[in-house]
């Protein structure tokens, strides 16, 4: 095996092994704080994932998303798997489109996830409401109710996340970056973004 057939196993290698740290930390971070109504990292290690790994991160939250259907079955009731799959990987796409216009500031990036946590909450009712009793027959009006009795749950995660958001995120996300530039990344891509970094 020549030099650069192992350089491209080992890539491959590095690649599916961070697939499956993230797709595990994600799940770990889950089930960690199940006990805490809506506090949660979910929101915090997607958002990481998406700035960093990119199409990767992606892959690991699909890949969570199979997990928990897995575990928890899949039936008639089972309307959050929808929502999952709009927001989850909705939000790593936000954060990996600022990656790719190198927005880093620490109050866009809470707004940002102020903002998706907010939209988590109108989403889940949506889905609920639209598909257990239709578009129709009322359906705002059923809408409001439903919302309104999650409302103390969906403060307490905007909260989480702004929090999470405006302490956390920022260090969490460069250090998670250079690990990923330093074993992952390719050598010619860690030596461009880390001059990047340094003209920063």
């Amino acid at each position: 095996m020549d030099n650069k057939t192992k350089n491209i196993t080992l890539s491959v290698a590095r690649r599916a092994a961070l697939i499956g740290v993230a797709t595990g930390l994600i799940e770990a971070g889950k089930f960690a704080l199940n006990s805490i109504p809506n506090v949660e990292v979910v929101t915090l290690l997607c958002a990481i994932y998406g700035y960093v790994f990119g199409g990767y991160g992606l892959v690991s939250i699909y890949l969570f998303i199979g997990i928990e259907v897995l575990i928890f079955g899949f039936s008639s009731y089972s309307l959050w798997i929808v929502s999952y799959l709009i927001y989850w990987p909705l939000l790593c796409l936000l954060f990996w489109s600022c990656r790719q216009f190198k927005i880093k500031n620490r109050v866009v990036s809470t707004i940002a996830a102020v903002l998706m946590t907010a939209f988590f909450g109108v989403l889940t009712s949506l889905v609920d409401c639209g598909i257990l009793g239709g578009f129709h027959n009322n359906f705002w009006q059923r809408f409001s109710v439903y919302y309104a009795r999650g409302v103390p749950f969906y403060v307490t995660q905007i909260i989480c996340n702004l929090i999470l958001f405006a302490t956390v995120y920022p260090t969490l996300r460069d250090v998670t970056l250079k690990m990923y530039l330093r074993f992952v990344s390719s050598e010619r891509y860690y030596k461009k973004d880390r001059l990047v970094e340094q003209e920063k």
